[in-house]
């Protein structure tokens, strides 16, 4: 079950699923420390009329998630037809404060008086560690505690200003315990003071209705590192209020996109609305240490039962350009700084990191066939380069392109320089784009040209004349071995790496959108190039071959969550934008935008209703599949759409 909205300040990450739940609390760090991990559940319940309904596990609920469109706050209706019981959410993180927020609207819409009580149900598996918690009730700040070392945990709330009225600690998942939200099945609490081991808690909210009467449930989690902290930030958020709060926050997340807003010429509501969230998103994957997440959705459980929540450099670069671009030039310095202390000593990254800047797991071997290898995936460290200069040609900071010039870019750059084959001139051999096949890629030979091109530049900023002619020397090296030996006259595009293994060089010839798109991304050929054009067009021939809900597939013989055998394989979010930045670069007149107006209604169309992009698609239902949200397609969509506004400007139509 992917996540169907996330909510971050950088320190604090929450994710809800598409029922309402809190599946993930990331704390201290963004995608570090997940203390619910997934498979617990913050459950939210109704008891009505002597019955118990959980949004999480009773089908009859009618649950819609949203976002608001310039605030990174949910909106949540919920509808319960048989129990005549409905519920809004507005949910937060609070911008400046380790404080998640719930306001909760509920509303009898039966035509008779009811007593209604709200449930909400804590299941922490603190540390990611299952044991060892404590849940107790504190009666000086009438508040529910769930600490284990120095995580802690408070949950407070009122219902129309008066505190919870029930509450109860208990264990869950161990020992045929399966949790309070049991205790609570018959609409009263034990009040249970305190439990340890596998802790978990309920609280209740108890109140009469009136026939259409709604009444307001203000909830909220405090996260600290000890209990006096907790507390402080708890008697903090008494004082500010919690509507204040929501209020202060909304309006953060308001001026922070209104500095980032743009002119949407030939745009509909659905695309700006989508590119206003994606920035939001990206943003929320930001750790405070600098790294960018590739993905919060911990249920996306791949090889090793393994999950997104890394800081790919890859990914990464793409958000941080993104950021760039629209003026949160200082979150995009942070990831530099992450980089300049995770570069290894000889200049290039590893496939990725956590973001405390410690290595990432990883299944890339440093041995193959009885000989040691690099196990890299050299775009990684060629795509820092570019997202740094992609940096300064919008911030102008000298001062940081000197302070990470000997650190980072002369180290990054030289290790590109040096990394090749003297034969070719192109990068010797390393892990593709997607992380599967090692070879000489085509993309990865159009980054590695196009961030030593980045470096001279940056070089040339400085006046580091040597190095900037040695990287001008290296990429034209690079571009001559891509065109020399990566293009295939007769099939008539860029084929997907070549390797060498002794004096023995294979081909593989698998047709890859990344090939086509990095030829022209990084500037090897002009967007009007024959070569490109054909490539291209097969490419896209190709590669939507029986997806019939749209959409481009990575390359042929896809089987990564593969739904079948009939189609080009599943269609991804990101390369089909890399499509619409193409069709962006050949367009002469409005009317050749079309096509890429087109692709943002699809991109839009399979969005969440909050505007959750995921990885890839279904090719017959559109259903999303892998990740959700993944950040790297938020950032391609706000890519495209930027692509789009400057080209507007270049032709003319428009002026800002």
């Amino acid at each position: 079950m992917s996540r169907s909205i996330v909510l971050s300040n950088g320190e604090l990450c929450v994710a809800l699923d598409d029922k309402a739940a809190v599946r993930d609390i990331y704390y201290p760090h963004v995608g570090l420390e997940d203390h619910v991990r997934g498979h617990y559940v913050h459950r939210v319940g109704i008891w009505v009329d002597g019955e118990m309904s959980w949004l999480s596990h009773d089908r009859n609920w009618q649950i819609r998630v949203g976002c608001e469109e310039e605030a990174l706050i949910s909106r949540i209706h919920a509808l319960h037809p048989r129990l005549q019981v409905s519920l809004e959410f507005a949910d937060a993180v609070c911008h400046d404060h380790a404080i998640f927020l719930r306001h909760i609207t509920i509303r009898n819409d039966g035509a008779r008086g009811r007593e209604i009580k709200l449930y909400v149900g804590h299941q922490f598996e603190i540390y990611k560690s299952h044991g060892g918690d404590t849940a107790y009730y504190d009666p000086e700040s009438h508040s529910i505690v769930h600490y284990k070392g120095r995580r802690v945990f408070l949950i407070g709330g009122t219902i129309d200003g008066a505190p919870f009225q029930d509450y109860a600690t208990g264990l869950a998942n161990f020992a045929g315990h399966e949790g309070t939200h049991k205790d609570a099945e018959d609409g009263q609490l034990s009040k249970n003071p305190i439990e340890h081991g596998p802790a978990d808690s309920t609280v209740g909210f108890y109140e009469q209705y009136a026939p259409q009467q709604s009444r307001t449930v203000e909830y909220w989690i405090v996260a600290a590192e000890s209990i006096p902290d907790a507390c402080e930030l708890d008697s903090y958020l008494k004082k500010e209020t919690p509507e204040n709060l929501l209020m202060t926050t909304a309006a953060y997340w308001k001026t922070w996109l209104d500095s980032r807003s743009h002119g949407f010429h030939g745009l509909q509501p659905a695309h700006i609305a989508l590119f206003k969230k994606s920035l939001m998103y990206v943003r929320a994957h930001v750790d405070r240490g600098g790294g960018i997440i590739a993905s919060l959705d911990s249920d996306m459980l791949q090889y090793g039962l393994d999950t997104y929540s890394y800081v790919w450099p890859r990914d990464a670069a793409y958000a941080a350009m993104a950021l760039g671009q629209v003026g949160d030039t200082e979150t995009a310095s942070r990831f530099f700084d992450f980089c300049k202390e995770t570069i290894s000593k000889d200049g290039y990254f590893m496939h990725k990191y956590l973001p405390d800047r410690s290595l990432g797991s990883s299944w890339h071997p440093w041995i193959r066939n009885g000989h040691s290898e690099l196990p890299i995936q050299e775009d990684e460290t060629a795509l820092v380069l570019c997202a740094l200069h992609n940096h300064y040609t919008h911030s102008h900071d000298v001062e940081m392109i000197e302070s990470l010039y000997t650190s980072l870019i002369e180290k990054a750059a030289d290790f590109l320089v040096s990394y090749r084959d003297p034969t070719t001139g192109l990068p010797l051999s390393s892990y593709d784009v997607w992380e599967e096949k090692r070879g000489s890629s085509t993309f990865t030979a159009s980054v590695v040209y196009g961030a030593l091109s980045a470096a001279a530049e940056l070089s040339n900023i400085i006046n580091k004349k040597n190095n900037e002619e040695r990287y001008r020397s290296a990429a034209e090296e690079v571009r001559d071995g891509i065109l020399a030996n990566l293009w295939d006259e007769k099939e008539g595009y860029f084929i997907k790496h070549i390797d060498r293994e002794g004096e023995t060089i294979t081909k593989d010839k698998t047709l890859d959108i990344s090939s086509a798109y990095g030829i022209y991304a990084f500037e090897i050929l002009p967007p009007d190039d024959e070569r490109l054009i054909r490539a291209f067009e097969i490419s896209v021939r190709r590669l939507s071959l029986g997806i019939s809900v749209g959409g481009l597939a990575r390359y042929e013989g896809d089987n990564y969550y593969r739904r079948d055998r009939e189609s080009a394989g599943n269609p991804w979010i990101m390369t089909t934008l890399w499509y619409a930045r193409y069709l962006i670069a050949r367009a002469k007149s409005d009317a050749d935008l079309e096509k890429v107006r087109d692709i943002f209604t699809w991109t839009a169309k399979h969005a969440q209703p909050s505007g959750v992009l995921s990885e890839q698609l279904d090719p017959h239902t559109g259903a999303q599949i892998s990740a959700a949200p993944l950040t790297w397609s938020h950032a391609a969509y706000v890519h495209a759409v930027l692509r789009y506004l400057e080209k507007l400007k270049s032709l003319g139509i428009t002026t800002s």
